[in-house]
C-alpha cells in the first residue's frame, strides 16, 4: 500500500487515534482504553473514549510545551523528529509515573490520578517531569554480529 492510500484510509479505520501511540507501540507504556488495529502491515492504536483522548492530548501538549526549550524543539505547530517525539512521550510518561508513584505506566490511570490529585494538569511538578524527559534515551539497535 502506498503512503497516500495509507494516510487516506487511516482516519476511516482509526477515527479516535491514541495520542501516545508511539509510546504504546514501543512498550514504554500501556493504556486500558487502547485498542490496536492493523492496516497495511502497520499497527495503529485507537482510544475507546473521546474524553480520555482530549485529556491525553492536553497532557502531550504540556509535555511538548514544558520541554521545548530543554530539548531544543521547533515551535509549536511544527513537526517533531521521531526520536524527539519518542523522548517526549516515553520520558514524559515515565516522569509522570515517578511523580504519581504509580507501579505501572498506564496512561489513562495516570491521567485520572493526576486530575484527581491536582484538579489540573498544569499544577503537576513539571520540573521533575521534564528532567525525566531529558534523561530518557531511545533504545539503540543491537550491533550487527561480525562473521
Amino acid at each position: 500500500m502506498d503512503e497516500l492510500a495509507f494516510h487516506a484510509r487511516r482516519p476511516q479505520l482509526n477515527p479516535v487515534p491514541c495520542v501516545f501511540e508511539k509510546a504504546i507501540l514501543s512498550n514504554c507504556a500501556h493504556c486500558e482504553l487502547a485498542s490496536r488495529h492493523a492496516l497495511a502491515e502497520r499497527e495503529l492504536v485507537a482510544c475507546s473514549i473521546e474524553v480520555a483522548q482530549i485529556n491525553c492530548t492536553m497532557l502531550a501538549r504540556l509535555f511538548r510545551e514544558r520541554a521545548t526549550f530543554a530539548l531544543r524543539l521547533p515551535l509549536l505547530g511544527l513537526p517533531v523528529a521521531h526520536a524527539k517525539a519518542m523522548q517526549l512521550q516515553c520520558g514524559g510518561l515515565h516522569g509522570l509515573q515517578a511523580v504519581l508513584n504509580e507501579p505501572t505506566p498506564d496512561v489513562h490511570v495516570m491521567v485520572r490520578k493526576a486530575l484527581a490529585n491536582d484538579a489540573s494538569l498544569l499544577d503537576l511538578p513539571w520540573g521533575e517531569i521534564v528532567s525525566h524527559v531529558l534523561a530518557w534515551k531511545i533504545r539503540r539497535r543491537a550491533a550487527k554480529p561480525q562473521s
